[in-house]
């Protein structure tokens, strides 16, 4: 039987530092938010929406992994599986939200319902009760199928039974429509409901390309940092980091045709309902976002990720990973902050304090996960076929 990795350097140096410095931001966030309660849930909503996109993004990469196949995903699967496992952390991130709602979303406050015609026609699905409930059911949801995910994995390992990728992938096809819905409802409910007067049809599908895209980043970065470990050796080859450039290629596109496609929907349809949304991205300081965005997240990884030269080499893709990463919270960033602040960009201790906090005991969960499994599903069918042919 294949034997759990007990010794991953890599890893090690981040996982107790990532726990230090999560918990260490987390307290300092809290003490701030005594201050200013206001700021501190809007800085906890922005950091959360972010790292939450994370094991959203592996579990959508990996079903897809499982019903396609493709030497590529091999060497990811334990990272992504690593990833998905994150969700039971992410549950007990998600609560200091739903206990400040009104804070944050004018539809919980009764007082602003109560004077606003629109709110009061919406009531019947953004009221309070209706989203705890919706926001459980998300939860399940990707809890349970991460769970299958990982416990028929485990077992064939286990067993080396080769009726189980048949099973998973029939659970990638079923879990990758329910993930569709969910995660196009939590963007609604978590991020567009910020401004309930505004919506957009696209605004699921640009969240589920943003989640993927920040995903396969954190993955490439990942194989990249454990390729010289010996049970990945000779898999993490040019021809790989080849295929992880191309799908860093390909969820690049996508986030820019579907972000250019509602922009040119909404602004050559003239609507006052739905152009105030765009207008307030596009005064002052947020002008200069939308266009880092543009170059920084859409025109220079594009034009990187065309080159072989860039892809096939471990340190370039890694930068431009990394890049991608910190772009993608950006482009959150434009997403959530303008609801509160219309007057430009304003960087508060308290954004930085929860992104670091978040992202610190995500990547703890992460990395203590990712030690306890061997890095190859050796017994899965199609890698022996793959290894058998070269």
């Amino acid at each position: 039987m294949n034997t759990p990795e007990t010794s991953l350097p890599a890893v090690e140096r981040v996982e107790k530092p990532a726990l230090v410095l999560g918990l260490g931001a987390m307290v300092l966030c809290a003490a701030l938010g005594f201050r200013d309660p206001a700021q501190f849930f809007r800085s906890y909503l922005l950091a959360f929406v972010f790292w939450i996109g994370l094991p959203l993004g592996c579990g959508a990469i990996l079903m897809i992994h499982y019903m396609i196949g493709g030497t590529w995903g091999f060497p990811l699967r334990r990272p992504l599986e690593s990833g998905i496992k994150t969700f039971f952390l992410m549950v007990i991130l998600v609560l200091p939200i739903l206990f400040r709602l009104p804070l944050l979303y004018s539809w919980a406050d009764p007082a602003k319902v109560q004077a606003d015609p629109l709110l009061q026609y919406k009531h019947s699905y953004l009221n309070v009760p209706f989203f705890l409930v919706r926001t459980a059911i998300y939860f399940a949801a990707w809890l349970l199928i991460a769970w299958f995910l990982n416990k028929w994995s485990h077992r064939q390992d286990e067993t080396a039974d080769a009726r189980l990728t048949a099973r998973l992938q029939s659970l990638s096809a079923a879990g990758l429509l329910i993930f569709g819905l969910t995660i196009t409802f939590a963007s609604v409910d978590w991020v567009m409901s910020l401004e309930p007067h505004w919506y957009s049809t696209i605004y699921g599908m640009i969240f589920m390309m943003t989640e993927a895209l920040v995903a396969m980043a954190t993955m490439t970065l990942t194989a990249i940092l454990l390729a010289k470990h010996e049970s990945l050796a000779g898999m993490v080859t040019p021809r790989i980091l080849n295929d992880y450039g191309n799908l860093l290629l390909v969820f690049t596109m996508l986030w820019a045709y579907l972000s250019f496609s509602q922009y040119l929907i909404i602004w050559g349809g003239n609507l006052r309902e739905e152009i105030p949304w765009y207008m307030s991205r596009a005064r002052a300081g947020w002008t200069g976002v939308a266009l880092l965005l543009i170059i920084f997240h859409f025109a220079i990884p594009f034009l990187l990720l065309l080159s072989r030269f860039v892809k096939r080499r471990a340190e370039l893709l890694g930068w431009l990973a990394a890049g991608l990463i910190v772009m993608s919270l950006v482009d959150i960033f434009w997403l959530v902050t303008p609801a509160f602040n219309h007057a430009g960009p304003e960087f508060h201790l308290t954004d930085w304090l929860a992104i670091l906090g978040i992202g610190g005991l995500w990547l703890w969960r992460y990395a203590s996960q990712l030690k306890g499994r061997p890095l190859l599903p050796l017994h899965d069918p199609r890698l022996k076929e793959i290894m058998q042919h070269g």
